[in-house]
């Protein structure tokens, strides 16, 4: 498989440079030659230089010419800044609108095995209640809701049925509907990928899941849309109490889907911490990206881990068609 791998720089007040670098020394040559990084040619050698990095920097416009393993080649993305670590927000918002632009256009390319976007601030996206999963879909003209974010390990998925909510309008916003339309894309996605239909757990928005009183959305949303999709031979139970279900039972399930992000997300970091891969599905291409944050608090101190980068080029690379 030689099809290009773009990976997205990011936000550029950020972790990202560190775990490019990190990622970048412990990728095989066979890959190396694969990525094309869009960011800022002079913005990373100067974080670079500020970190005491050593990395053949390659500032080339032909997307398909041919990479060298010992070089990271870069698409230039225009970027006005005095300090590389503290980028002002005027500079940094159309710099990464731009270059989340430039990789879905270029994904949409079957030269393209898919996109590997480094940690953003939603301030940055303009809209503090989407993220890069929202962003995307937006772009690629999806169906309404048919957009889902997994995070994925080898030993576990999940999957959160509303994103980036304040708590306060989940209960609003989750419907049969919602729930029905997530879990076949989740269901047609596993059994193209896997070849096999998953085994899926999911969890009440309650806790206790509301005892099951009648007026719960466990009664009348929840339960209504597990039934629906039973009679079409879906492999689900619940709803589960999300208490519980990280303790042991887990291990029982391909997948687990919460009501909203923080209920399965937490759990989930803390079994596995960086050993994981945010996975959008219902794009046009594979989009993934590390399952954590900018971490503003770690910048320059060289201290964080390159884990769920690198597993992200190991996705794209056995899963891209």
């Amino acid at each position: 498989m030689n099809r290009k791998i773009v990976l997205v720089g990011g936000d550029p007040n950020s972790i990202n440079s560190e775990i490019i670098y990190k990622c970048w020394k412990k990728l095989p040559n066979k890959i190396k030659k694969r990525i094309i990084l869009i960011s800022n040619y002079k913005l990373l050698k100067d974080q670079f230089k500020k970190l005491n990095y050593n990395i053949k920097l390659s500032n080339e416009q032909n997307l398909f010419k041919l990479n060298k393993s010992n070089e990271l080649k870069i698409l230039n993305i225009k970027l006005d800044y005095k300090d590389p670590f503290k980028v002002p927000l005027k500079s940094a918002k159309p710099f990464v609108l731009k270059s989340l632009d430039l990789a879905h256009k270029l994904a949409l390319n079957k030269q393209i095995a898919g996109i590997i976007n480094c940690p953003i601030n939603k301030n940055l996206l303009g809209n503090k209640k989407i993220g890069v999963t929202e962003y995307l879909a937006n772009k690629c003209l999806v169906n309404k809701n048919s957009e889902v974010m997994i995070i994925r390990n080898k030993e576990l998925m999940i999957s959160p049925i509303t994103t980036h909510l304040d708590i306060r309008s989940i209960s609003n916003k989750i419907n049969k509907k919602l729930i029905i339309t997530k879990i076949n894309v989740i269901n047609s996605w596993f059994k193209k990928t896997f070849k096999r239909q998953p085994v899926i757990a999911v969890l009440g928005l309650n806790p206790h899941n509301a005892e099951l009183r009648k007026n719960s959305e466990e009664k009348k949303i929840i339960i209504p849309a597990i039934k629906n999709l039973k009679k079409s031979g879906f492999k689900l139970d619940g709803p589960l109490s999300s208490d519980t279900i990280f303790i042991n039972n887990y291990k029982n399930y391909d997948l687990i889907i919460g009501m909203y992000h923080d209920q399965i997300l937490g759990p989930f970091k803390a079994l596995y911490k960086f050993d994981a891969i945010n996975l959008t599905l219902g794009l046009k291409y594979i989009r993934v990206s590390p399952d954590h944050g900018v971490a503003v608090d770690k910048i320059k101190k060289k201290t964080s881990s390159a884990v769920s980068l690198i597993k992200c080029f190991d996705y794209i690379d056995k899963f891209s068609i």
